[in-house]
């Protein structure tokens, strides 16, 4: 009886220890997690009853809260709309939320950790706490700028400052109005949710950090440039046969130039024309001396494969690995599965522009209380130091010239140097083309870099023709203030 008596008794203990266990998990431990997590109705029902805290751009208000006589008491607005859309987000009653909306709620609703003596305070008093106000990077100027300059052509405009990583623009079209999304009739939400989700534009994709990636074409021959300098292989000057067309090994197909032309009249031709010309032949000769390797290591230290949180998590733009001579070939000027963001394309002219040294790239200055008191800031940080000084400065000389004498030349600036490189992809649908822009001014001491690609067709031009005048856009109002 004593012995039955002991293992009960020993059997309830292990059943308290465990409800304990559990309880205080749930309670304790999971608790942040809990509260923010998007599914979490009762807390999201909540946080509509209080006053979510304002985002601003720089000075300008782009996501507000205004009282409304209804259940809900509060009322998300977007003064902005489609110009900051993918970035800022929405924040709805039925489908969660998106952009920094998501990526920064707990701060907005007033239940981050860094809150707790105002949820303290509201506790005692009875009062709701307001949420954090959140000051993005985005300059508003320069937003608008690049919103007009790419028009209502799908593709993105992203610009960073080189010397601190903060993102100064961020536009993707086609955008939608989070307005709509923001309402509380479920009904129109969820339809106009539907429809966003069903147009084949795919309005609700953050070109920038994510969604479908692109083929980077010509502009991905910066990358295979600095690595071929940082290895001490070669230099600018350093030669290759300069031919009409190119076998691939193994295989029937031929690497042309643009045209089907050679690359300038001579026999050979160096790495420094070849950028400046951007032709596909020698970039594939060199890809192939280089190998995956040395070219691989220099992608992952511009951040490819890498998963970035801006806070916006930022889809890993990718290298491949494991390729055949003829793959390699063709990744080198940026074709066979080499795929990259606009926001990772941006990142390498920065690092360029900043003596080799990659500063981590953010959307949010700081987030501050009611009084004032700063709640979060984000101070610059290097992200990784892909090139040597040497190199940078070597990279920035001819990128300089492709833009005075190259084919870069519509990105020009009177008066401004400025550094630059185009691409023009094939998408590998039909005539389907990705234009492209990279860059920087000034040339020395860059205010600004920037990415630029355009969705099109082969017939509109090219990423001089088509990219290369919405980054002088943007980049001649960033120098010129």
């Amino acid at each position: 009886m004593t012995r039955s008596l002991r293992i009960a008794g020993a059997a309830v203990l292990v059943l308290f220890i465990g409800l304990f266990v559990s309880t205080s998990v749930v309670q304790v431990l999971a608790a942040p997690s809990l509260t923010s997590d998007d599914r979490n109705v009762r807390n999201l029902y909540e946080s509509f009853s209080a006053e979510r805290g304002k985002i601003f751009a720089t000075s300008e208000l782009v996501a507000t809260t205004e009282p409304v006589d209804s259940e809900f008491r509060f009322l998300r607005t977007y003064p902005h709309p489609e110009l900051y859309a993918p970035v800022v987000g929405y924040y709805t009653l039925t489908q969660g939320n998106a952009g920094v909306e998501s990526a920064l709620n707990a701060l907005l609703t007033g239940q981050s950790s860094q809150q707790f003596l105002d949820q303290l305070n509201a506790l005692v008093t009875g009062s709701t706490p307001t949420g954090a106000t959140v000051v993005l990077t985005l300059d508003h100027e320069l937003q608008q700028t690049a919103a007009e300059a790419l028009g209502d052509r799908a593709g993105s405009v992203i610009a960073i400052e080189p010397s601190t990583g903060r993102i100064l623009a961020m536009v993707s079209s086609p955008s939608y109005d989070p307005n709509g999304l923001a309402a509380h009739n479920t009904t129109e939400v969820i339809e106009y949710y539907r429809s966003l989700e069903a147009d084949p534009e795919k309005p609700l994709s953050n070109r920038a950090i994510g969604g479908d990636q692109y083929f980077p074409g010509s502009v991905f021959k910066v990358l295979v440039t600095a690595a071929a300098l940082d290895s001490g292989r070669y230099q600018a000057d350093s030669e290759f046969p300069n031919l009409q067309n190119l076998p691939l090994p193994l295989s029937t197909s031929v690497v042309t130039n643009a045209g089907g032309a050679l690359c300038g009249p001579g026999e050979t031709v160096t790495i420094e024309e070849a950028l400046i010309r951007s032709c596909n032949i020698p970039f594939a000769e060199l890809g192939l001396e280089l190998g995956e390797g040395t070219i691989g290591s220099m992608a992952d230290d511009f951040g490819f494969e890498a998963t970035l949180e801006i806070p916006m998590t930022v889809t890993p733009s990718r290298y491949p690995r494991g390729m055949d001579q003829a793959q390699l070939m063709l990744s080198s000027f940026g074709q066979f599965d080499v795929r990259v963001t606009p926001l990772q394309v941006a990142m390498m002219s920065a690092a360029i522009a900043n003596e080799g040294e990659l500063m981590t790239p953010h959307v949010v200055d700081e987030a501050l209380s009611d009084d004032l008191r700063v709640l979060q800031e984000t101070e610059p940080s290097v992200y990784s130091t892909p090139l040597r000084p040497d190199t940078a400065r070597e990279m920035r000389r001819m990128m300089e010239l492709g833009v005075r004498q190259g084919v870069a030349n519509q990105a020009a600036i009177p008066g401004v140097s400025v550094a630059g490189k185009t691409g023009t992809a094939e998408t590998g649908i039909g005539n389907g083309r990705s234009f492209w822009f990279t860059g920087f001014a000034p040339t020395e001491e860059a205010d600004i870099a920037i990415a630029v690609v355009v969705e099109g067709e082969s017939s509109d031009g090219t990423g001089n023709s088509v990219a290369g005048p919405i980054a002088r856009a943007v980049m001649e109002k960033a120098v010129n203030r």
